[in-house]
């Protein structure tokens, strides 16, 4: 069985990123908000923050009170909106329960949304179209470009339909001529769906999803969940699963590395638009 990692996929996504930067007059800057002290979210920023420095782009923390007002949020990202020194804004997910996520994504300059979830890149993505994609489903593609796994005319079992990575990632997997199936929490019969996957995606969040059972021999599978237990970050596959799989993507070091490699790409491409 092959590991899928990820650290030398986000290498070449970096590097595309510092040879697109290279060729801008100026430097991108991507500017990123938190509220609170979330530690999932302390260390997803501290990550982020990091890794744009390491190769060159200026970037900028806003860290909020959790209890910030909704107009307060807003206020800020129609500043950035308005600056030409912000070429990217994140607002770090989850936000506060009395903050309205989908409005503040709809707040955001889908020209500036480095994440990709303004309604616009969406709908952008579906019809083919250019658009800032978002960073994990378009990194996971990055990975199978980069280990040389070929999508047109596979089977591909998404699990999961968040618009976060499993609905955006069918759009871009069908782009890419595979024959796409996204099943979620009442699919009936999960099995019977995931042993038809030439390339199975587990993208639920919930420890333990997939099993040996669920997968055909040889099959290539893709763990894109993050969870802790006891202390230890466990994707939403078994171990198990090598046992069957021809190739599989660890936790961690799988598709983490890859979105935060496709963000510091996707300030760069939102700079690049910005500047026409």
């Amino acid at each position: 069985m092959i590991e899928l990692k990820g650290a030398p996929a986000a290498e070449s996504l970096l590097r595309q990123a510092v040879q697109r930067m290279e060729q801008l007059p100026f430097v991108p800057h991507l500017h990123v908000i938190r509220l609170g002290e979330d530690p999932a979210s302390v260390s997803y920023v501290r990550l982020k923050d990091r890794k744009a420095q390491e190769i060159g782009l200026r970037s900028t923390m806003h860290v909020l009170p959790e209890d910030t007002s909704e107009a307060a949020l807003l206020a800020l990202i129609d500043r950035l909106n308005a600056s030409e020194d912000a070429h990217g804004i994140l607002v770090q997910l989850p936000l506060p329960k009395h903050i309205n996520a989908q409005k503040v994504i709809e707040h955001t300059s889908p020209l500036k949304d480095v994440d990709g979830f303004h309604p616009e890149n969406v709908g952008k993505l579906w019809l083919g179209q250019e658009a800032l994609l978002p960073c994990t489903p378009a990194g996971i593609l990055a990975l199978c470009d980069h280990h040389q796994i070929s999508l047109a005319g596979k089977k591909v079992v998404i699990v999961g339909r968040s618009n976060i990575v499993g609905k955006p990632l069918a759009a871009l997997m069908l782009s890419r001529d595979a024959t796409v199936t996204v099943a979620h929490s009442r699919t009936v019969n999960l099995p019977e769906i995931t042993l038809q996957a030439d390339i199975l995606v587990a993208a639920v969040g919930r420890p333990g999803t997939i099993t040996p059972v669920m997968v055909k021999e040889g099959a290539v599978v893709l763990d894109v969940g993050v969870n802790r237990v006891d202390g230890k970050l466990v994707g939403d596959v078994t171990p198990e699963v090598r046992n069957v799989a021809s190739a599989l993507t660890p936790v961690p070091g799988g598709i983490g590395p890859m979105t935060v490699a496709q963000l510091m790409l996707n300030t760069v491409l939102a700079a690049e638009r910005q500047r026409g």
